[in-house]
């Protein structure tokens, strides 16, 4: 069978946005309304039943968009939200978001619940109740070209950018040529290859923002005094944050980048996109970009990835919450060593054993199957890691900028 002719079945969304998990999402608002929000989860002991939520109690509209965007996610069909009762974020306006997206919600303060044992008592009843009425969910016919697909690298090392890093990209050209969407970030780790991403701009506009994007990076990695590459890089064989670039870059494929989102930003159209998830220049001292790998994956899930890619070449165990999480390397003793954990090998393209055509295929065919309902290793031994620190972004800055072009 043809890649564009396979079919999965999704679920149906109100929004006419089909997903591939059907998840019960529990919210914290707050800190302090995470023990009652995590004991309500773990005491579902339901693979479908996660948690995500926000420290902070002050605002910070990147925390909320972010929160807003999951709650909207496809891949979500109930929210729970629990907040403590003084927090700036209200669990009960993301109730009423989810609400409005057409999906069974439900919110409370544990100050009103009377405590610990009654918010867990409350909030477990509603999601006992919510995975009974979604098995009715309507199940729809769903292709590759409907799927939104993520990717970024993490603990990168000499495999990456020619086998790891390089199939994804390949397949992103396959996923983009039959109508789909990807989505590759990490513009810290494209300093020294400007032109070679602003060429790719598949109009003024967007090699405008492709431009943009690039040189607040820069910028940003010089006031930190820092850039993107670690030890581990280093021992994993790459020597400069200029070699580091090229490898990851190539994750993005050849085709026209479209334009540049920012963090909880819907694709508008279908094709190639860059996520800029630096923090804008004037509060660049409130949050940095990307501490860890599960906050680049949150924000990539953020933007409707159905799932995502995390490439490493040595190594990971995480996963991602409402978005599965394909862990990929192009090292054959990284999978070996970490078989439980990683769940493609490319390294078959260092070794030419298959070409990167044949390589593109298979996991064009086991993207297909996760989406379809397979568990990927992360989601079977329970890895639903997040990360949602204070950052500042200004959301609407491209669309403000493509509305007046």
């Amino acid at each position: 069978m043809k890649l564009d002719e396979i079919t999965f079945q999704g679920y149906k969304r109100k929004n006419g946005k089909p997903g591939i998990r059907n998840r019960v999402l529990v919210v914290y608002t707050v800190k302090c309304a995470e023990f009652v929000a995590r004991q309500i989860v773990d005491r579902s002991d339901d693979p479908d039943v996660e948690l995500v939520g926000f420290d902070g109690c002050t605002d910070n509209q990147y925390a909320v968009n972010l929160l807003i965007s999951l709650i909207r996610h496809p891949n979500v069909g109930a929210v729970l939200s629990v907040g403590l009762g003084c927090e700036y974020i209200q669990p009960e306006w993301l109730a009423d978001i989810a609400t409005k997206e057409g999906k069974l919600s439900q919110w409370m303060f544990i100050q009103k619940e009377g405590g610990t044992r009654s918010a867990m008592e409350k909030g477990l009843a509603f999601v006992q109740w919510a995975l009974k009425k979604l098995k009715e969910t309507p199940r729809v016919p769903m292709k590759l070209s409907d799927l939104v697909i993520g990717a970024e690298c993490g603990g990168s090392d000499y495999t990456s950018g020619l086998a790891g890093n390089a199939l994804v990209g390949r397949f992103f050209d396959k996923l983009t040529d039959l109508g789909g969407t990807a989505i590759f970030e990490e513009i810290v780790e494209a300093i020294g290859l400007r032109d070679m991403l602003v060429e790719r701009g598949a109009d003024p506009e967007a090699k405008k923002e492709i431009g943009d994007t690039y040189d607040k990076a820069l910028d940003y990695c010089r006031s930190v005094r820092q850039y993107s590459i670690s030890p581990g890089n280093f021992a994993g064989g790459l020597t400069t944050i200029e070699e580091k670039s090229m490898g990851a870059l190539v994750k993005s494929g050849s085709r026209p980048i479209q334009g540049v989102l920012k963090i909880a930003e819907a694709p508008e159209k279908t094709g190639l996109w860059l996520l800029d998830s630096t923090p804008d220049p004037y509060w660049m001292q409130f949050g940095i970009t990307n501490p860890n790998d599960n906050e680049g994956l949150m924000d990539l899930v953020s933007c409707g990835a159905h799932l995502v890619f995390l490439v490493t070449g040595r190594g990971s165990v995480v996963g991602s919450a409402v978005g599965p999480c394909v862990k990929i390397t192009g090292n054959h003793d990284t999978y070996r060593n970490m078989s439980e954990d990683m769940e493609f090998d490319a390294s078959p393209i260092l070794f030419g054993t298959k070409s990167q055509d044949e390589m593109t295929e298979e996991l064009a065919r086991y993207v297909a199957a996760i989406a379809g309902g397979e568990m990927t290793k992360s989601e079977a031994l329970g890895h639903k890691e997040f990360y949602i620190p204070y950052k500042y972004q200004d959301k609407d800055v491209y669309r403000k900028k493509r509305c007046e072009a």
